[in-house]
């Protein structure tokens, strides 16, 4: 298959048992630091196929859950990926399209990951390694507290 030029990023979220939001963090096994999930699209997916498809094979996310798209877009570097040699000459940045699922279930996560965690937003911000993945975060965050999600 070959690597769509887009990135995928997807939050689980959940309310604790002491009714408080929760955020799941993966720490990466190639750089050690946190984020959500995270991979490209392939052949001709779209963005949210892509995203039901990463929540699967990095953490077994039943790909018939509730996705939601965020606003919280950016762009990367091509050269961060491997296959921007395949990409055209003239692409020089993709996008990164968030998006965010509610899950309870137990999460069974892939070799890209080393550990998951539920944390609280504070504590979620401060362990992102990313400035965009943290904005999303907040803007996630927003949305769950004042019940304005996107479909």
């Amino acid at each position: 298959m070959s690597r769509a030029p887009f990135q995928v990023f997807v939050y689980l979220h959940r309310m604790s048992k002491e009714n408080e939001l929760e955020f799941a963090l993966f720490r990466r096994s190639d750089a050690g630091y946190w984020q959500g999930i995270a991979g490209g699209g392939e052949d001709g997916e779209s963005p949210i196929e892509a995203a039901r498809r990463e929540a699967f094979e990095e953490a077994n996310i039943p790909t018939n859950s509730m996705f939601h798209r965020l606003d919280t877009n950016v762009c990367l570097p091509v050269i961060a990926f491997e296959s921007y040699k395949d990409w055209d000459n003239n692409l020089f940045v993709i996008p990164q399209y968030y998006f965010a699922v509610e899950y309870c279930g137990p999460i069974t996560i892939s070799s890209e990951h080393t550990e998951v965690a539920w944390f609280a937003y504070a504590e979620c911000e401060k362990r992102l390694h990313w400035d965009s993945d943290k904005t999303a975060l907040w803007e996630l965050n927003q949305r769950l507290l004042t019940g304005r999600m996107l479909d």
